[in-house]
């Protein structure tokens, strides 16, 4: 991507996981390029952070790489000068931004797949304890990072603390997936018929629409099945008023971390079985579009009547294999 193409926003999904100082570079640089910073005029680490809505750190570190890029100068101590010659050079007064909030990815959602995915093939063999400190170096981030990473993963039932304050994620079971599908069996039907009458229509065209792309494709994308995992399982059963019922369906949605790792070794399952829950998305958004209340509750129902023996594949799949080798994080927690 050539930076003059980055929107002044910077709102691009793709652009999401690149650093603030990153982000704050291509931007500046792109400001200089199209005009919008002209030559000869003055940049501040401050006034470029207040700008941005970022800490003088980033700001410095943009400003520094453009000076390497000799597309500003030093000036005295004073800040930087914008490169550039002729008719039209400012005086040196300060430049003029305009606010540009850069939104960045928090850093715990940058490594959460990454911690996710090791959990989840360890845990298919045996209980797992997370050791805090270590997480925090191998990833090089702050204590504070990895409580927000395991505190998501803890409010989504995927970890736990045992009775000495340490963090255990327990061995995944077939006993155990069948408890959390029995529960969503007989809760996610109800919490469908509830937010029919506050669901807005272009959510579920959307929703469908997204499935209909999915069954189109030979091989399906992880990302586009779990954007539509949760299209139907946590969005639009989000508009359930009753919030206790919605509580209660959180603890379940570990379920869906796998649906992350399509083509793992471990963690995928056959695509046959991808397309035949596809259709069966399929056919909950069709009735539910129609109005058929009860019709989709039905079909939602048998989809997660036969969902679970698609998870419980994964068993069949990791029973001739061995444990594989555990990041520094990670160690056995036995049973």
């Amino acid at each position: 991507m050539r930076v003059a193409d980055l929107p002044s926003d910077i709102s691009d999904d793709a652009e999401k996981a690149v650093s603030l100082q990153e982000r704050a570079y291509r931007l500046l640089r792109a400001m200089i390029e199209d005009g919008r910073i002209g030559p000869g005029e003055r940049l501040q680490e401050a006034q470029v952070a207040k700008a941005f809505g970022i800490s003088r750190s980033p700001a410095r570190h943009a400003l520094r790489t453009l000076c390497v890029e000799a597309l500003v100068e030093e000036h005295d101590g004073k800040g930087y000068v914008v490169a550039g010659r002729g008719a039209g050079v400012a005086d040196g007064s300060l430049a003029s931004l305009e606010p540009v909030k850069i939104q960045s990815t928090p850093q715990w959602e940058r490594i959460y797949k990454e911690v996710e995915q090791e959990l989840f093939i360890r845990i298919l063999f045996g209980a797992v304890r997370i050791n805090e400190k270590q997480l925090a170096l191998h990833f090089d981030v702050s204590r504070t990072v990895t409580r927000d990473l395991l505190a998501r993963m803890h409010g989504m039932g995927l970890i736990e603390k045992d009775d000495a304050g340490h963090w255990l994620s327990r061995r995944i079971t077939p006993d155990h997936i069948r408890d959390l599908y029995e529960m969503r069996r007989l809760l996610e039907p109800k919490a469908l018929q509830k937010s029919l009458p506050h669901l807005p229509v272009p959510m579920l065209r959307h929703a469908r629409d997204r499935v209909a792309q999915a069954l189109e494709c030979a091989t399906p994308d992880s990302a586009a099945f779990d954007r539509i995992e949760r299209d139907l399982h946590i969005d639009i059963l989000s508009c359930c008023p009753n919030t206790e019922i919605l509580r209660a369906l959180e603890r379940t949605h570990m379920v869906f971390g796998p649906t992350r790792y399509l083509f793992h070794p471990f963690l995928g399952v056959p695509v046959e079985m991808i397309d035949g829950a596809l259709k069966e998305h399929m056919q909950i958004l069709d009735r539910t579009l129609r109005d058929d209340v009860a019709g989709a509750a039905q079909a939602l129902h048998d989809h997660l009547e036969v969902a679970d023996d698609r998870w419980l594949r994964r068993f069949e799949i990791i029973a001739s294999t061995t444990q594989l080798q555990f990041p520094a994080y990670l160690s056995p927690a036995g049973g």
